[in-house]
């Protein structure tokens, strides 16, 4: 194949990937800059977003988006996934991109992968320097639907040895970012013969997802 041709079948994907059939939730993987691996786990989210459909019949697309700040693909997506190991970094037109989404009625779901806690954190601040993370406590809705989560955010991948935290960032009472620490979900959504957890923790980390996804779509 000719490599005009080439470029516009990957310019074509690449557009397709952010289109569903009418009522289909996507569920969009944010790139970033950095050097960070905003790439990270790639069988997570594909498993997620069967599990999720499958326990609540919510109809999804079957494949995750990808999408630059700024893209047409970032601008037709609601839900937003980010995860990875390394530095992230926003440009200040990317940051004001991002909020303007998020206050449009978008929803961030980050998972610490190990490693991106500190430029997270930073540059959130720059995507919302009035707000502050806050813990969720274990009686949230969000650990409590479809499935129960009486002590909060499950620990799916141990990192540092820390407690798993459920961290949102709230705007006039709606939950726009949720960012969860030191637990590690995406592991446990991938293929079980990536990281080898019990069943029981894969189960887990499934149905929290599954939590996270019915939350930001009822409220």
């Amino acid at each position: 194949m000719h490599h005009k041709a080439a470029l516009i079948l990957s310019i074509f994907l690449s557009l397709l990937a952010g289109q569903s059939r009418p009522g289909e939730l996507v569920v969009t993987r944010l790139q970033y800059g950095g050097g960070g691996d905003w790439y990270a786990d790639p069988s997570s989210l594909p498993n997620l977003i069967a599990y999720a459909g499958a326990a609540t019949g919510i109809s999804m697309a079957p494949e995750e988006a990808r999408a630059v700040i700024g893209s047409d693909v970032f601008y037709r997506s609601t839900y937003f996934y980010m995860t990875g190991h390394g530095n992230i970094t926003f440009s200040d037109e990317e940051a004001q991109l991002l909020r303007m989404q998020l206050l449009a009625g978008g929803f961030l779901h980050a998972d610490d992968n190990y490693g991106m806690d500190q430029s997270f954190r930073r540059e959130m601040k720059k995507v919302f320097p009035d707000k502050d993370f806050v813990e969720l406590p274990p009686d949230h809705p969000i650990f409590s639907a479809p499935f129960k989560f009486p002590e909060g955010l499950p620990k799916i991948h141990e990192h540092d040895n820390q407690r798993p935290q459920g961290l949102g960032l709230f705007h006039e009472g709606r939950l726009v970012v949720f960012y969860t620490y030191e637990s590690d979900l995406g592991d446990g959504w991938e293929d079980q013969t990536v990281h080898n957890l019990p069943a029981e923790l894969r189960t887990a980390a499934l149905e929290m997802g599954t939590n996270i996804i019915v939350y930001a779509l009822s409220h």
